[in-house]
């Protein structure tokens, strides 16, 4: 990766995720696809038409993802996930300039390493 790090996706918390899958299905022609429980229920949105590695095909577009509103977790607002080649020196780079890490780095299937963090923006990291 380059010296500048690229937003890749986006999540937005939903207190239904059904019904915000569906709202933007029919506004935006989204496509969603529901991961189920043992996903945590996370809905996998597609923005624009992907190649065969499930990226988007237009430059400057991205995905995402809805997930259910957990009172208990940190970050409940819509926020990016940016790419990095590596997580712990980007978690140190976030904390040198005044973020903080909301715990520690955690294992997604198909997406890395993945840590929340505040700044005056919440974003989250993967690697």
């Amino acid at each position: 990766m380059n010296s500048m790090n690229p937003v890749v996706h986006f999540e937005i918390p939903a207190e239904d995720t059904a019904r915000m899958a569906d709202f933007y299905t029919k506004a935006f022609g989204w496509k969603t696809e529901a991961m189920g429980e043992e996903m945590g229920n996370y809905v996998v949105v597609t923005t624009s038409e992907n190649d065969m590695n499930g990226r988007p095909k237009m430059g400057g577009t991205i995905n995402g993802g809805f997930y259910p509103v957990k009172k208990e977790d940190p970050p409940q607002t819509p926020s990016l996930v940016i790419a990095v080649d590596d997580i712990r020196e980007a978690v140190k780079k976030v904390a040198e300039a005044g973020g903080k890490i909301l715990g520690e780095p955690v294992e997604i299937p198909a997406a890395g390493l993945y840590v929340y963090n505040t700044s005056k923006i919440i974003f989250r990291i993967v690697a």
